[in-house]
């Protein structure tokens, strides 16, 4: 390690175990910058023995043992009730109220930016680095928010609720690099994790995620989950037939609906209060646009209507959009060209070129 970071301020790393957040590690303590490794135990996943969760035991080992590698102190923080009530919880909520949630942008907004970033301020620690594939950059009014350099990998869209104050107080040391870079990296260095693959998106779901909800819901006796097959009707609300539990059903979704139909089917809309599940063709799936609420801009907020490409999906190709803003954190916005799938419970994140400048969560179709 060169002493060229001496006096600079101590920057703690997220380590997850992955590849990615080994490699940031690595890079910063090469730098010459202080580094200390930061890992959260998330949820209790003791009873399973295998790599591919950020909060498993056995790649919470990895991270140690990358520390020791790359010559940096490194701390576990136990942070699994707050992970539930910011991330477990809502994301049970959101599939029991019909929606089709995101944990990864709960977990980016309430936990890594949020908790942990006043974690390793206690420690003394002035900013956090992470392993995202994005970039900031600064810009008139503050640091932006900004795509990575490798689109194939971008992760932006998962970062769209973080403030301008939380990004100056961030570092995405991997915005600038490949994935093919980044493995070579931890191969030069003979890093444990070198070969190590990607690691699941619904890290704290073992099982299937309609089986993870109907526990979860159980063991919080929750008396509005119906056990009871959802009633399954066209647009015009003329009943086909009955299926599972309304909530084993996402919006777009065309396999196992269990109708016979000339045509494909898809899901429409769910509509918990009834028990029913809105089914049709394939060109209901198209939307004019969409109504948002919480409402967030990364700075400060535009006066009026704004032009942008909006992704309603993390890999949505994205699509110019007008958007609304309604007053309240409410949002309509409207498509420049009508679109597949909107769906409840999902964000709407807004680019202008290679900057996210805000976005939304959907509640519906326009």
């Amino acid at each position: 390690m060169t002493s060229q970071g001496i006096n600079e301020p101590l920057v703690a790393v997220a380590m997850s175990g992955g590849l990615d957040s080994s490699v940031t590690a690595w890079k910063l303590a090469r730098e010459g910058r202080p580094v200390v490794g930061l890992s959260m135990l998330l949820w209790d996943h003791s009873g399973t023995e295998a790599h591919g969760r950020c909060c498993g035991a056995l790649d919470l080992g990895d991270a140690k043992r990358v520390a020791g590698q790359a010559g940096i102190p490194h701390y576990t923080l136990r942070m699994d009730r707050e992970f539930r009530d910011k991330v477990v919880d809502p994301f049970v909520d959101d599939y029991l109220a019909g929606r089709t949630p995101s944990p990864c942008v709960r977990c980016n907004t309430w936990i890594k930016f949020d908790l942990l970033l006043e974690r390793a301020r206690r420690l003394g620690a002035t900013r956090v680095a992470t392993g995202h594939y994005a970039r900031i950059l600064q810009g008139p009014d503050g640091p932006e928010l900004h795509t990575a350099a490798d689109e194939t990998k971008d992760q932006s869209y998962y970062l769209f609720e973080l403030t301008a104050e939380q990004l100056a107080a961030s570092l995405f040391p991997l915005g600038e690099l490949t994935k093919a870079q980044v493995r070579e990296i931890a191969r030069e260095a003979g890093l444990v994790v070198a070969e190590k693959g990607e690691s699941m998106e619904v890290c704290f779901v073992s099982g299937g995620v309609r089986e993870f909800v109907e526990a979860e819901a159980a063991a919080r006796h929750l008396e509005a989950v119906s056990p009871e097959p959802a009633v399954l009707v066209d647009s015009r609300g003329e009943e086909l037939g009955t299926g599972q539990p309304y909530y084993r059903y996402t919006v777009g979704q065309r396999r196992g609906l269990g109708l016979a139909a000339p045509s494909p089917l898809y899901v429409l809309q769910i509509e918990p209060e009834r028990n029913r599940v809105v089914v049709g063709g394939e060109a209901e799936l198209m939307a004019p646009g969409l109504r948002g609420e919480r409402l967030h801009w990364i700075g400060p907020d535009p006066a009026g209507e704004v032009e942008a490409t909006v992704k309603i999906r993390s890999r949505h190709p994205g699509v110019p959009a007008l958007i609304r803003p309604q007053g309240e954190g409410r949002v309509e916005i409207d498509f420049a060209e009508p679109q597949r799938g909107v769906t409840p419970g999902q964000a709407a994140v807004f680019y202008q070129g290679t900057r996210v400048v805000g976005g939304c969560w959907i509640v519906g179709r326009l």
